[in-house]
């Protein structure tokens, strides 16, 4: 397949002479160790460009989630990882599912030593798992085995973990559950979203990559059976995730981190008289005399969501279709919103 293209379901031609062309310019002098890297999400780019500097590799080939429309127009959109690997030079592949046996006997065929993964998005069968003698490394944004699965980062913020980790693993069939190679802490800041929060996971992952990678290579590092006790799993975000029903603010301490945990998808929406309302950003406070659940109510000169011991204070919102605006600007175009329902 030529270089970018989507549709094709094995990585056709994009690998042919791979060695030869990943190597221009990241092939440090004596490098030996031929590695292939699987990533697709933001979060995996900088963990690409830790790998390809870091001594003794050469990357020969980057395998990353085809182009998927995007927008009104559905313009075709590269992942992230595609984008960034064009710009180094590095050959880009694009199965449409990588356990097709098309696409396994081509990466067979460039032997890779060692293949490294972050944020790549499909499930990988036993037969690449195999594949390379110095190992098929993980980097998961999870002290692990908490949170383990598709949505670790918003699960941290929902779930209100003070403090995580980013965890270097031998990748095995069962999902997050191999042994860990080294693990390097990260900080939950109290206004964290899943962006901010990510973007700091994804430069803890490449320092620990750089950190881990030369030592696991030279056999300095013995992976470790993850603990039994602890395991959560956490399930890919749906559409639906995003909707507040009534009865929803009775928690308002969790509402509020699910609105920075769904940032910036799938969002946090609710339905009011004026249509659909989303909150970009909330803040909790106590409950007045005069709260009734499920409804907005005035806070000072803005406004708030009243549940069963507390109240979520919308600090910033948007109508469908409108700018974002504060709650203030929502409640002087809008009076009567105050005493409404939601839901």
């Amino acid at each position: 397949m030529s270089d970018g293209a989507a549709e094709d379901s094995s990585l056709g031609g994009a690998l042919s002479g791979s060695a030869a062309s990943a190597s221009s310019g990241y092939a440090p002098a004596g490098s030996t160790v031929r590695t292939i890297f699987f990533g697709s999400g933001g979060f995996a780019v900088p963990i690409l460009d830790a790998l390809v500097s870091t001594p003794g590799i050469r990357v020969t080939a980057v395998v990353s989630a085809p182009d998927r429309p995007a927008g009104r127009n559905a313009v075709s959109t590269a992942t992230p990882v595609t984008v960034r690997a064009r710009e180094l030079g590095l050959v880009v592949a694009q199965p449409t599912r990588v356990r097709r046996p098309e696409a396994i006997d081509e990466l067979r065929e460039l032997a890779p030593e060692l293949i490294v993964l972050a944020d790549y998005g499909q499930l990988i069968p036993k037969v690449l798992i195999d594949l390379p003698p110095r190992g098929f490394l993980n980097l998961h944004p999870s002290a692990l085995p908490r949170h383990r699965g598709a949505a670790p980062i918003p699960a941290t913020i929902l779930a209100g973990d003070t403090e995580s980790a980013v965890t270097l693993m031998v990748v095995t069939e069962e999902m997050d559950a191999g042994p860990i190679v080294a693990v390097e802490p990260l900080e939950v800041r109290p206004d964290d979203t899943a962006a901010t929060l990510e973007e700091r996971a994804a430069l803890v992952a490449a320092r620990l990559l750089r950190r881990a990678l030369p030592e696991w290579l030279d056999g300095g590092l013995t992976a470790r059976p993850q603990a039994a006790d602890g395991v959560t799993m956490t399930r890919p975000l749906r559409r639906e995730d995003g909707r507040w029903r009534p009865g929803d603010a009775g928690d308002v301490q969790a509402l509020e981190r699910r609105v920075r945990a769904y940032q910036p998808w799938p969002g946090s929406f609710l339905e009011t008289p004026v249509g659909r309302l989303v909150v970009w950003r909330a803040a909790t406070a106590p409950a007045e005399p005069a709260d009734v659940p499920d409804r907005i109510m005035a806070h000072g000169d803005g406004i708030a969501l009243s549940g069963l011991y507390g109240r979520l204070v919308l600090d910033e919102v948007q109508l469908a279709g409108r700018r974002r605006i504060s709650g203030a600007e929502l409640r002087r175009g809008h009076p009567g919103l105050i005493g409404a329902s939601v839901g």
